[in-house]
């Protein structure tokens, strides 16, 4: 038993000042911590071994003001309504009421891009939500395709989820099987520049299953320097996941 409470085991969620706080295990940390998770809306307590989850416990507790502090700054999700405005790899589309199959409509002369879906609350967003998935599963793959071209890799299998934990996630190719690169479809949401990073992120991974100095050269080389599309996901990355939740 632990000297802080009941045995607390990695993984194991609480609630604090209305929050989720979620005890996880790091073996490298030297300490108790907290940190606020933007893409998941919840805080992560830290500790360094499963002896002192309970301790990671009892401080998530005492930093209760700390912690609603954190979750208050997180952006409150904007309803998908006709009339609202997003961008979709950076280009204006406005959302409409219409009939029939929820469908993309590209941009003329006179009016922006479109998205008309019918129905309304939960499930008008539904059907938005999946015309952007098919719209991000189509940029995602022409990138993935340039891209790996460009490294003399295969073309992998290409997929969009919801992932909470990752922007994207690539598994290379074995004995003469393609390899696969799974995005979040959230990446639409996001500037063209930025997504195109994430794209070339991954098709890096296909030569290099690292974080490497090789790795970082081939990035670079297809995309110039990382940091900014970093800095762009990591201060907005809670926004994008905020969307239609």
């Amino acid at each position: 038993m632990s000297p802080f409470g009941r045995a607390f085991a990695d993984g194991d969620r609480l609630s604090v000042a209305g929050a989720v706080v979620t005890l996880k295990i790091h073996r490298r940390a030297r300490r108790v911590s907290l940190r606020l998770d933007r893409a998941r809306g919840e805080i992560v307590a830290t500790a360094p071994s499963a002896r002192r989850l309970g301790e990671a416990a009892a401080f998530a507790r005492e930093r209760a003001a700390w912690i609603a502090e954190r979750i208050a700054e997180l952006p409150e999700a904007a309803p998908v309504a006709p009339g609202m405005t997003l961008q979709v790899f950076g280009e204006t589309v406005r959302l409409e009421a219409g009939t029939g199959r929820a469908r993309w409509l590209a941009a003329t002369e006179h009016y922006p891009a479109r998205i008309c879906a019918m129905g309304e609350g939960e499930g008008y967003a539904r059907a938005v939500i999946l015309v952007i998935k098919k719209r991000a599963l189509e940029v995602l793959t022409a990138r993935t395709a340039h891209y790996a071209a460009l490294l003399g890799a295969p073309m992998p299998k290409v997929a969009v989820a919801d992932a909470k934990g990752r922007w994207g996630s690539c598994r290379p190719g074995r004995a003469g099987a393609p390899g696969s690169i799974r995005y979040s479809w959230r990446l639409a949401l996001a500037p063209f520049a930025v997504a195109d990073y994430v794209a070339a992120h991954e098709c890096a991974h296909l030569l290099e299953l690292n974080h490497g100095p090789r790795f970082w050269a081939h990035v670079k080389a297809l995309v110039g320097e990382a940091r900014p599309h970093r800095d762009w996901l990591r201060a907005e990355g809670a926004r994008l996941h905020a969307f239609g939740r």
